[in-house]
């Protein structure tokens, strides 16, 4: 409280007692934002001077940068606390209390959250995966390029466990390819899924909808129920939609990172984040209580099956070489990938290249018979040849990477 709002508060609380008259503590406490035994005190003890420090924030050496951020970005709170607590620690920023007190005395964010109130309800373990797309998403890197991106959002319904998968496009290959790398990561499968209309699903004429053939295959292969929900009413499935708001976390690194890599390296931090954190409503952190509900998870039907709804993506087994291929070129990954099975999606000029859920790879497509990252080939090339110097590796590096290029330039 203010010293004149202290002030106020005395005289108050004196002429009260002058005229002989109980003033109402509770109604004063609102007034003033103060306890209303503390208002009782102070009335009882003649109206004693309440004691305030103006004490500087420890926050306040970072105020410009947050005030900036407010300002042109305009993330959540809680955004912006989680964005200022992974770049300069939680010995810094420790208290997401202290945060928003700061936010609110220096009036950086005054927007009101408004919450439509409508009743939960809960589903047994491994009967239910909500499915959404978290749609137009846009990330600037630093040098200027927009990189625009959807994600294929997932929320097991009993756990909350939440998944992201990163894709470019929104067709019905995109879809079923998101939805079995979401259950090849849980190794198990729903009893059905929830969906809203979306067009990868449905075809929707007037009011009449129907699946999509391939989406209607893909349910009497799996034996997995597609479920959809009812129109303009995003609470059916608001356990993915209470997760999708997770996105804007992402927004305070605007400008901040130099690679598409780097931005699918933070969405795969920020899913970790979130699936480890606490649940308001379990009081549990999903990656906790998905241990529960794996054991009640339908088992996956086999592979070859599965793959056969990847039509225009190939799995492989990375070689020695490092280089899976597409169209007859190679692609390199990391050497720790050797012998893994990986998939290679292309999508217009690009290639990605995923392992399980997680982004290991893109290449732009050429007609190059060797494409290899410069990181790729010199760790390979530092386990190799572990006796030769960092400078001579990268001499050899540099050398091999032109005459590739060279090879390129020839045909």
């Amino acid at each position: 409280m203010k010293r004149n709002q202290t002030t106020q508060l005395n005289l108050e609380l004196n002429m009260a007692k002058i005229q002989g008259i109980k003033p109402n503590f509770t109604q004063l406490a609102k007034k003033y934002s103060v306890d209303r035994h503390t208002v009782a005190r102070y009335y009882r003890e003649g109206g004693k001077a309440i004691i305030t420090r103006d004490r500087p924030s420890y926050l306040n050496p970072y105020l410009d940068e947050i005030e900036e951020m407010m300002s042109t970005i305009h993330p959540t709170k809680k955004a912006a606390f989680e964005y200022f607590q992974n770049k300069y620690g939680e010995d810094v920023f420790r208290s997401y209390s202290t945060f928003t007190h700061l936010l609110k005395e220096k009036q950086i964010d005054g927007r009101l959250t408004v919450s439509t109130p409508h009743p939960r309800f809960e589903t047994p373990p491994g009967k239910q995966l909500q499915v959404d797309w978290v749609e137009d998403l846009s990330m600037e890197l630093k040098n200027g390029e927009i990189i625009e991106y959807n994600l294929f959002s997932a929320t097991w319904s009993y756990s909350r466990l939440h998944c992201f998968v990163y894709t470019k496009t929104k067709t019905t290959e995109d879809f079923i390819r998101c939805l079995l790398e979401v259950l090849y990561q849980s190794s198990g499968a729903p009893k059905e899924i929830l969906t809203d209309n979306m067009s990868a699903v449905v075809s929707v004429r007037g009011s009449r909808k129907t699946k999509h053939k391939q989406i209607e295959n893909f349910e009497k292969d799996t034996g997995i129920k597609i479920r959809l929900c009812q129109v303009r009413s995003p609470q059916t499935k608001g356990k993915c939609e209470s997760a999708n708001r997770y996105v804007q976390w992402l927004q305070p690194y605007q400008k901040k990172l130099e690679t598409e890599e780097d931005l699918l390296k933070q969405i795969h931090q920020l899913n970790t984040q979130i699936n480890r954190e606490t649940n308001q409503t379990t009081g549990v952190p999903p990656v906790v209580l998905f241990k529960k509900e794996k054991e009640h998870l339908d088992p996956l039907p086999s592979n070859a099956m599965l793959e056969s709804y990847l039509h225009n993506i190939s799995v492989q087994t990375v070689p020695s070489t490092l280089l899976v291929r597409y169209k007859g070129n190679g692609y390199s990954v990391n050497q720790k990938f050797i012998g893994k099975r990986v998939k290679l999606v292309p999508v217009h000029d690009k290639l990605y290249i995923y392992y399980n859920t997680q982004l290991i790879a893109s290449h732009k497509i050429s007609c190059s018979p060797f494409n290899y990252r410069k990181d790729d080939y010199l760790e390979a090339l530092k386990v190799r040849i572990p006796s030769k110097e960092d400078d001579e590796i990268n001499r050899i590096v540099q050398d091999n990477l032109k005459i590739f290029g060279s090879w390129s330039e020839e045909e």
